[in-house]
């Protein structure tokens, strides 16, 4: 198993965390709790050690049934990462009532990664106003929290505000080749290198989306290695980058274990070739861009009601991917009928508002077309 030391904190961790937030479900939608136990156990006997929880993940199981799996080990044979959920957080007071149910769910006295879970500038503003970083650092001073940083997502100028606001032990940011230029990306990434912040890596494989593909990019990665799996190579791009430290998998079936053990387990960074076929397949993707909407939102609120930002997204998203399952739950509950393209009144109030002049009366027909046709059904 490869394994990065985080020389800033003394410790080495596996290069591969298992992610505690996409487990096996029952029909129920409950943990399927044998199966689960059986891939972590797998996981940790390849030499995977950090394991990464959450408060809210799986409705509030996840922490309770790691907590049950994990007291089968020694104790200091595992990192254990979980996240304070800030927006439960309105008081001081909360940070400990929540800490100590973290505790007692995980069945442990500390924590050995403990972040501020999914940062935005509002979140950040709440807690840094309440003290809330004062007291997490209290708690590490006492010895229940080994390490301290936080999850991000929001824009790179808040990255940078948190990043420098006090010296983090660790953080962790979305990452992976098709969102180098989205939240903290790869300005930020650069950022870390230079203040000696070591990374956690989560959305390597972008929820799964780039772990499989239309036939002609599929191709472009087997011509690469025929006996890789396309996930793997968005593994390893992560890992190719020296200051990531853990690259959290969120596996769900017995076969993803195996197949990022198999990557991990003998770990090769992308070769220069590799690297460029790669940029390739970034580009064709990018080049399948159906709108050039940016989402400034100046032609917001429709009058009938039309999320017009968010139709484009998803209709850039599926043709980029030409996968329907990659905006299926965008689409159907996120925009519903009521704010879909077919809802518009042709009023041309968008248009005139527009400072990228699209014409967004006909790609609000077009949009509607292709998601009812779904061409790519992947």
């Amino acid at each position: 198993m490869e394994t990065r030391k985080m020389e800033k904190l003394g410790v080495e961790t596996s290069l591969l965390g298992f992610g505690c937030m996409r487990f096996p479900v029952t029909a129920e939608g409950k943990i399927d709790e044998p199966l689960a136990e059986r891939m972590m156990d797998q996981a940790i006997a390849a030499g995977v050690n950090y394991i990464d929880t959450a408060y809210p993940y799986h409705s509030q199981e996840s922490e309770p049934f790691v907590g049950k799996v994990m007291s089968k080990y020694d104790r200091s044979s595992f990192y254990l990462a979980t996240k304070l959920p800030c927006w439960k957080v309105e008081t001081l007071e909360d940070i400990d009532t929540i800490f100590q149910e973290q505790l007692k769910r995980l069945r442990t006295d500390y924590i050995d990664f403990y972040l501020v879970h999914a940062l935005s500038k509002d979140r950040f503003d709440k807690i840094v106003a309440l003290g809330g970083i004062k007291r997490l650092e209290e708690l590490k001073a006492e010895g229940k929290i080994k390490y301290l940083g936080f999850s991000f997502h929001d824009k790179y100028e808040v990255f940078e505000e948190i990043l420098c606001y006090r010296d983090w032990d660790f953080c962790q940011i979305q990452l992976n080749y098709m969102d180098v230029n989205e939240q903290a990306g790869m300005k930020g990434y650069r950022l870390t290198e230079q203040r000696q912040v070591p990374l956690v890596i989560m959305e390597p494989v972008k929820g799964g989306s780039l772990a499989r593909f239309a036939d002609d990019i599929t191709e472009k990665f087997h011509a690469l290695d025929p006996d890789a799996s396309v996930a793997s190579f968005a593994l390893r791009w992560v890992g190719t980058l020296s200051n990531v430290k853990v690259i959290l998998s969120g596996m769900s079936t017995m076969d993803q274990v195996e197949d990022n053990l198999k990557t991990f387990g003998n770990f090769k960074p992308l070769s220069d070739q590799e690297q460029k076929v790669i940029e390739e397949i970034v580009a064709l993707i990018n080049s399948r861009v159906k709108s050039g909407c940016t989402a400034c939102r100046y032609c917001m609120p429709c009058p009938a009601g039309v999320d017009i930002p968010g139709n484009f997204k998803v209709w850039n998203t599926y043709h980029m991917y030409q996968k329907y399952s990659m905006v299926k739950n965008a689409w159907e509950k996120g925009l519903g009928d009521a704010k879909q393209a077919k809802n518009c009144i042709k009023c041309g109030k968008c248009e005139a508002a527009c400072p990228q002049k699209l014409n967004i009366r006909e790609d609000l027909q077009k949009v509607q077309g292709d998601l009812d046709k779904r061409e790519f059904c992947l």
